[in-house]
């Protein structure tokens, strides 16, 4: 084993899911505590949903930016914008649709599952970045369908372009370190292994074990911001 540092490498993807935006209040979704404990996607987050019944669903989903709308970028993030301000090639590839990567600094964002501060119409496709405020105007100035969401729901596919990217970012990397995903969710889940496949050295960052933890050389157990300074600072061992 021997002691690196971020720095120590040239291309970086940063894998990131709800872990690294819970320290920042962010509500996480099947953890304990989780959004979907209380609120039930079948009525508030799948495109049946919305045709529906759209005014409920952005209730639900304007009650999510109040909440996002109070957090702000954590240490974690930080650290990982610093990451793409040195030398190195810094990609973050999130399942998150906060927004905060962003607000941090990071440049390069690969948002597999869209932006919360984003929508598009449902009925002609346009679409427009929001500030970080809930959206009172719900219905397209173009043509008068409703906005949505730019967000996967339940049910959505993902964006074949971001996948794509996010699939060539990471076959191209030299270290992967995955921050806070619960590694259930597909084709996301299914990511680190292009690093294995492109003998990226990978580390694992969450409390627990995952489904995917075996894809890892080395694991650290504990808040994201703790262990990304760990491992910015060096005082993280990597397989030489």
């Amino acid at each position: 084993m021997s002691t690196s540092r971020l720095r120590d490498f040239s291309r970086i993807v940063f894998f990131t899911g709800a872990g690294m935006s819970a320290e920042s209040g962010v509500p996480t979704y099947r953890g304990a505590g989780g959004i979907w404990k209380e609120y039930d996607y079948r009525r508030y987050a799948c495109q049946e949903a919305f045709v529906r019944d759209p005014e409920a669903v952005w209730e639900f989903h304007n009650y999510r930016r109040g909440l996002v709308a109070r957090c702000a970028p954590n240490l974690g993030h930080q650290i990982v914008a610093r990451s793409g301000r040195r030398s190195a090639r810094v990609t973050v590839v999130t399942q998150n649709i906060d927004g905060l990567h962003a607000l941090a600094g990071s440049s390069e964002i690969l948002e597999l599952h869209g932006n919360l501060w984003r929508v598009r119409c449902d009925t002609c496709g346009v679409k427009q970045q929001d500030g970080h405020v809930v959206r009172e105007v719900l219905r397209c100035d173009g043509c008068g369908g409703w906005w949505r969401p730019d967000i996967v729901w339940f049910g959505d596919y993902l964006h074949e372009p971001t996948l794509d990217a996010a699939q060539a970012a990471i076959a191209a990397c030299d270290l992967f370190v995955s921050i806070g995903t619960s590694a259930v969710v597909y084709p996301a889940a299914y990511l680190p292994e292009y690093a294995r496949k492109a003998g990226a050295r990978r580390v694992e960052i969450n409390p627990d074990e995952t489904p995917a933890s075996e894809l890892y050389e080395l694991h650290l157990r504990g808040p994201a911001t703790e262990m990304l300074t760990r491992l910015a600072d060096g005082d993280a061992e990597l397989l030489a």
